[in-house]
Protein backbone atom coordinates (compact mmCIF):
# COMPACT_ATOMS: atom_id res chain seq x y z
CA UNK A 1 0.00 0.00 0.00
CA UNK A 2 0.99 3.11 -0.89
CA UNK A 3 -0.26 6.84 -1.09
CA UNK A 4 0.25 9.98 -3.03
CA UNK A 5 2.74 12.74 -1.53
CA UNK A 6 0.66 16.00 -0.72
CA UNK A 7 1.30 18.02 -4.28
CA UNK A 8 -1.41 19.82 -5.54
CA UNK A 9 -4.73 22.24 -4.69
CA UNK A 10 -5.03 22.88 -0.93
CA UNK A 11 -1.83 20.89 -0.07
CA UNK A 12 0.52 22.27 -2.29
CA UNK A 13 0.21 25.44 0.09
CA UNK A 14 1.74 23.42 2.85
CA UNK A 15 4.93 21.94 1.10
CA UNK A 16 7.13 22.64 4.25
CA UNK A 17 5.53 19.93 5.41
CA UNK A 18 6.79 16.89 2.46
CA UNK A 19 8.81 15.73 4.69
CA UNK A 20 7.08 14.76 7.76
CA UNK A 21 4.10 13.59 5.93
CA UNK A 22 6.60 10.94 3.85
CA UNK A 23 8.19 9.90 7.57
CA UNK A 24 4.92 9.67 9.00
CA UNK A 25 3.56 7.34 6.49
CA UNK A 26 7.22 5.46 6.15
CA UNK A 27 6.53 4.65 9.75
CA UNK A 28 3.25 3.22 9.56
CA UNK A 29 4.02 0.77 7.14
CA UNK A 30 3.42 2.40 4.20
CA UNK A 31 5.33 0.87 1.09
CA UNK A 32 5.18 3.47 -1.39
CA UNK A 33 5.02 7.45 -1.89
CA UNK A 34 3.65 8.68 -5.61
CA UNK A 35 3.67 11.99 -7.30
CA UNK A 36 2.19 13.59 -10.36
CA UNK A 37 3.00 15.99 -13.23
CA UNK A 38 1.17 19.10 -13.87
CA UNK A 39 2.80 22.00 -15.86
CA UNK A 40 -0.18 24.44 -16.36
CA UNK A 41 -3.47 24.37 -16.08
CA UNK A 42 -5.19 26.00 -18.71
CA UNK A 43 -7.77 28.30 -18.10
CA UNK A 44 -9.73 27.02 -22.01
CA UNK A 45 -8.41 23.88 -22.24
CA UNK A 46 -8.27 22.29 -25.59
CA UNK A 47 -9.27 19.20 -24.02
CA UNK A 48 -10.49 18.53 -20.33
CA UNK A 49 -9.44 16.61 -17.43
CA UNK A 50 -10.88 13.01 -17.61
CA UNK A 51 -13.42 13.15 -20.53
CA UNK A 52 -14.66 16.84 -19.21
CA UNK A 53 -14.40 20.26 -20.82
CA UNK A 54 -12.66 21.81 -17.96
CA UNK A 55 -9.54 21.09 -15.45
CA UNK A 56 -10.04 20.77 -11.86
CA UNK A 57 -9.33 23.79 -9.85
CA UNK A 58 -6.95 21.79 -7.44
CA UNK A 59 -4.24 21.80 -10.74
CA UNK A 60 -4.45 25.67 -10.59
CA UNK A 61 -1.66 25.19 -7.63
CA UNK A 62 1.28 22.82 -8.87
CA UNK A 63 4.54 21.66 -6.89
CA UNK A 64 7.28 20.16 -8.63
CA UNK A 65 7.01 16.61 -8.81
CA UNK A 66 11.31 16.11 -8.76
CA UNK A 67 11.91 18.23 -5.92
CA UNK A 68 9.14 16.11 -4.03
CA UNK A 69 10.71 12.62 -4.98
CA UNK A 70 13.99 14.17 -3.47
CA UNK A 71 12.46 15.59 -0.25
CA UNK A 72 10.89 12.14 0.24
CA UNK A 73 14.26 10.26 -0.65
CA UNK A 74 15.88 12.37 1.70
CA UNK A 75 13.33 12.13 4.78
CA UNK A 76 12.98 8.75 4.38
CA UNK A 77 14.60 5.25 4.05
CA UNK A 78 12.66 2.00 2.51
CA UNK A 79 9.64 3.16 1.01
CA UNK A 80 9.75 3.11 -2.74
CA UNK A 81 9.12 6.38 -4.62
CA UNK A 82 7.18 6.58 -7.51
CA UNK A 83 6.21 8.84 -10.52
CA UNK A 84 3.25 7.84 -11.41
CA UNK A 85 2.91 9.77 -14.10
CA UNK A 86 5.96 11.87 -15.85
CA UNK A 87 4.81 13.74 -18.83
CA UNK A 88 8.11 12.34 -20.51
CA UNK A 89 7.83 14.37 -23.86
CA UNK A 90 8.04 17.17 -22.55
CA UNK A 91 11.02 17.43 -20.62
CA UNK A 92 14.36 16.98 -22.88
CA UNK A 93 15.81 13.14 -22.23
CA UNK A 94 18.94 14.83 -20.83
CA UNK A 95 17.44 16.86 -18.55
CA UNK A 96 15.01 14.10 -17.14
CA UNK A 97 18.44 11.74 -16.76
CA UNK A 98 19.87 14.44 -14.45
CA UNK A 99 16.52 14.66 -12.76
CA UNK A 100 15.89 11.19 -11.56
CA UNK A 101 19.58 9.48 -11.53
CA UNK A 102 19.83 12.69 -8.53
CA UNK A 103 16.15 10.77 -6.57
CA UNK A 104 17.55 7.71 -7.36
CA UNK A 105 21.33 8.19 -5.86
CA UNK A 106 19.57 10.47 -2.86
CA UNK A 107 17.78 7.60 -2.76
CA UNK A 108 19.61 4.88 -2.53
CA UNK A 109 17.90 3.09 -5.03
CA UNK A 110 13.98 3.39 -4.24
CA UNK A 111 12.75 4.98 -7.52
CA UNK A 112 10.40 4.18 -10.17
CA UNK A 113 10.26 5.94 -13.02
CA UNK A 114 6.62 6.06 -14.39
CA UNK A 115 5.98 7.85 -17.58
CA UNK A 116 2.98 8.59 -20.04
CA UNK A 117 2.42 11.00 -22.71
CA UNK A 118 -0.18 13.27 -21.00
CA UNK A 119 -3.18 14.82 -22.84
CA UNK A 120 -3.27 18.31 -22.51
CA UNK A 121 -2.08 20.01 -25.53
CA UNK A 122 -1.31 23.66 -23.68
CA UNK A 123 1.34 21.65 -21.50
CA UNK A 124 2.88 20.35 -25.14
CA UNK A 125 2.83 24.35 -26.10
CA UNK A 126 4.01 26.00 -22.45
CA UNK A 127 7.01 23.28 -23.58
CA UNK A 128 7.93 23.73 -27.15
CA UNK A 129 7.05 20.18 -27.78
CA UNK A 130 4.57 19.63 -30.51
CA UNK A 131 2.20 17.49 -29.53
CA UNK A 132 1.73 15.57 -32.23
CA UNK A 133 3.85 12.39 -32.42
CA UNK A 134 3.55 12.03 -28.50
CA UNK A 135 4.09 8.23 -28.42
CA UNK A 136 7.17 8.35 -30.86
CA UNK A 137 8.60 10.80 -28.71
CA UNK A 138 8.29 8.74 -25.86
CA UNK A 139 9.79 5.76 -27.38
CA UNK A 140 12.85 7.59 -28.23
CA UNK A 141 12.50 9.03 -25.03
CA UNK A 142 13.09 5.96 -23.14
CA UNK A 143 15.39 4.70 -26.04
CA UNK A 144 17.73 7.82 -24.97
CA UNK A 145 17.17 7.14 -21.13
CA UNK A 146 18.28 3.13 -21.63
CA UNK A 147 21.44 4.54 -23.21
CA UNK A 148 22.13 7.20 -20.26
CA UNK A 149 21.58 5.20 -17.85
CA UNK A 150 23.91 1.81 -19.55
CA UNK A 151 27.11 3.35 -21.00
CA UNK A 152 29.30 6.27 -20.50
CA UNK A 153 30.39 7.99 -22.64
CA UNK A 154 26.47 8.37 -23.63
CA UNK A 155 24.59 9.72 -26.52
CA UNK A 156 21.37 9.21 -28.44
CA UNK A 157 20.41 10.14 -32.21
CA UNK A 158 16.75 9.66 -33.17
CA UNK A 159 14.25 11.63 -35.42
CA UNK A 160 12.40 13.91 -32.13
CA UNK A 161 15.11 13.51 -29.51
CA UNK A 162 18.90 14.24 -29.46
CA UNK A 163 21.65 13.85 -27.11
CA UNK A 164 25.14 14.71 -27.41
CA UNK A 165 27.56 12.29 -27.25
CA UNK A 166 28.92 13.12 -23.09
CA UNK A 167 30.13 11.32 -20.05
CA UNK A 168 27.99 9.94 -17.66
CA UNK A 169 30.27 8.48 -14.90
CA UNK A 170 27.33 9.30 -12.14
CA UNK A 171 25.06 6.42 -12.93
CA UNK A 172 21.92 5.97 -10.89
CA UNK A 173 22.76 2.77 -8.22
CA UNK A 174 20.69 0.84 -10.14
CA UNK A 175 18.59 1.08 -13.43
CA UNK A 176 15.56 2.22 -12.31
CA UNK A 177 12.55 0.58 -13.31
CA UNK A 178 10.12 2.19 -15.73
CA UNK A 179 6.41 1.84 -15.52
CA UNK A 180 3.92 3.43 -17.99
CA UNK A 181 0.08 4.27 -18.08
CA UNK A 182 -1.26 2.74 -20.70
CA UNK A 183 -5.31 1.82 -21.36
CA UNK A 184 -5.15 1.88 -25.46
CA UNK A 185 -4.01 -1.33 -27.36
CA UNK A 186 -0.97 0.60 -28.61
CA UNK A 187 0.31 1.70 -25.30
CA UNK A 188 -0.25 -1.64 -23.58
CA UNK A 189 1.52 -3.01 -26.22
CA UNK A 190 4.13 -0.46 -25.56
CA UNK A 191 3.98 -2.09 -21.93
CA UNK A 192 5.03 -6.00 -22.95
CA UNK A 193 7.63 -4.91 -25.11
CA UNK A 194 9.73 -2.97 -23.00
CA UNK A 195 8.23 -1.66 -19.70
CA UNK A 196 9.18 -2.81 -16.40
CA UNK A 197 6.00 -2.06 -14.86
CA UNK A 198 2.34 -1.20 -15.78
CA UNK A 199 0.17 1.59 -14.07
CA UNK A 200 -3.38 1.78 -14.72
CA UNK A 201 -6.04 2.97 -12.77
CA UNK A 202 -8.68 1.96 -10.75
CA UNK A 203 -11.76 4.73 -9.89
CA UNK A 204 -13.64 4.91 -6.81
CA UNK A 205 -16.76 4.96 -6.93
CA UNK A 206 -16.21 3.01 -10.22
CA UNK A 207 -18.38 0.21 -12.40
CA UNK A 208 -19.09 -3.04 -10.98
CA UNK A 209 -16.57 -5.55 -12.52
CA UNK A 210 -13.50 -3.29 -12.78
CA UNK A 211 -11.56 -6.52 -12.18
CA UNK A 212 -12.14 -8.24 -15.09
CA UNK A 213 -11.80 -5.22 -17.40
CA UNK A 214 -8.23 -4.47 -15.66
CA UNK A 215 -7.63 -8.29 -16.47
CA UNK A 216 -8.47 -7.79 -20.34
CA UNK A 217 -6.18 -5.15 -20.78
CA UNK A 218 -3.05 -6.68 -18.61
CA UNK A 219 -3.91 -9.97 -21.02
CA UNK A 220 -2.69 -7.45 -24.00
CA UNK A 221 0.41 -6.68 -22.07
CA UNK A 222 1.41 -10.01 -21.55
CA UNK A 223 0.49 -11.23 -25.26
CA UNK A 224 3.11 -8.36 -26.91
CA UNK A 225 5.90 -9.35 -23.94
CA UNK A 226 5.92 -12.64 -25.45
CA UNK A 227 5.78 -11.91 -28.82
CA UNK A 228 9.24 -9.50 -27.81
CA UNK A 229 10.66 -12.75 -25.73
CA UNK A 230 10.18 -11.14 -22.51
CA UNK A 231 8.44 -12.65 -19.32
CA UNK A 232 5.00 -11.08 -18.73
CA UNK A 233 5.93 -12.08 -14.50
CA UNK A 234 8.81 -9.76 -14.52
CA UNK A 235 6.45 -6.75 -15.78
CA UNK A 236 4.92 -5.28 -11.88
CA UNK A 237 1.38 -3.95 -11.81
CA UNK A 238 0.94 -0.98 -9.58
CA UNK A 239 -2.98 0.18 -9.50
CA UNK A 240 -3.30 3.64 -8.47
CA UNK A 241 -6.81 4.20 -7.09
CA UNK A 242 -8.35 7.79 -7.85
CA UNK A 243 -10.73 8.78 -4.97
CA UNK A 244 -13.89 10.71 -5.87
CA UNK A 245 -14.60 13.93 -3.81
CA UNK A 246 -17.27 12.78 -0.92
CA UNK A 247 -16.22 8.97 -0.98
CA UNK A 248 -16.37 7.02 2.53
CA UNK A 249 -12.89 5.44 2.86
CA UNK A 250 -15.02 2.28 3.47
CA UNK A 251 -15.87 2.20 -0.03
CA UNK A 252 -12.07 2.65 -0.94
CA UNK A 253 -11.13 0.11 1.60
CA UNK A 254 -13.66 -2.19 -0.05
CA UNK A 255 -13.09 -1.80 -3.25
CA UNK A 256 -9.07 -2.14 -3.14
CA UNK A 257 -10.04 -5.64 -1.41
CA UNK A 258 -11.96 -6.30 -4.14
CA UNK A 259 -9.93 -5.55 -7.24
CA UNK A 260 -7.33 -7.25 -5.46
CA UNK A 261 -9.52 -10.74 -4.83
CA UNK A 262 -10.43 -10.43 -8.65
CA UNK A 263 -7.22 -9.68 -10.34
CA UNK A 264 -4.72 -10.45 -7.71
CA UNK A 265 -2.93 -7.62 -7.90
CA UNK A 266 -1.47 -6.83 -5.05
CA UNK A 267 0.28 -2.87 -5.20
CA UNK A 268 -1.78 -0.09 -5.10
CA UNK A 269 -1.24 3.47 -4.00
CA UNK A 270 -4.33 5.77 -2.97
CA UNK A 271 -5.04 9.50 -3.93
CA UNK A 272 -6.63 11.31 -1.70
CA UNK A 273 -6.47 14.78 -3.29
CA UNK A 274 -10.23 14.86 -3.61
CA UNK A 275 -11.17 13.36 -0.22
CA UNK A 276 -8.81 15.95 1.91
CA UNK A 277 -8.33 19.58 2.14
CA UNK A 278 -5.49 19.83 4.43
CA UNK A 279 -1.92 17.84 4.79
CA UNK A 280 -3.51 16.74 8.54
CA UNK A 281 -6.70 15.51 6.75
CA UNK A 282 -4.63 13.86 4.10
CA UNK A 283 -2.44 11.91 6.83
CA UNK A 284 -5.23 10.98 8.91
CA UNK A 285 -7.01 9.49 5.69
CA UNK A 286 -4.17 7.92 4.66
CA UNK A 287 -3.54 6.11 8.32
CA UNK A 288 -6.81 4.65 8.38
CA UNK A 289 -6.94 3.17 5.38
CA UNK A 290 -3.57 1.22 6.33
CA UNK A 291 -4.94 0.53 9.57
CA UNK A 292 -8.60 -1.01 7.57
CA UNK A 293 -6.30 -2.81 4.93
CA UNK A 294 -3.61 -3.74 7.66
CA UNK A 295 -5.66 -4.97 10.24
Amino acid sequence: MGFSLPQFGSHAREGARIAQYAVELEQAGADSLWVGDRLVAATNPTVGYGGSDSIPAEFNSILDPFVLLGIAGAATERVRLGANVLIAPLYPPAQLARSLTTIDVVSQGRLIAGFGIGWSPEEYTASHVPFTHRGARLDETLDALDAMWTTDPAGYTGRFVTVPEHRRELQPVRRPPIHLAAFNPAALARVGRRGDGWLPVVPVPGPPGWGKQLLALRAIIDDAAVAAGRDPEAIETVLRVNVAAGTDLDQVAATIETVAADTGFDDFFVDLLYVSDSVDTMLDAALRLLARLRG
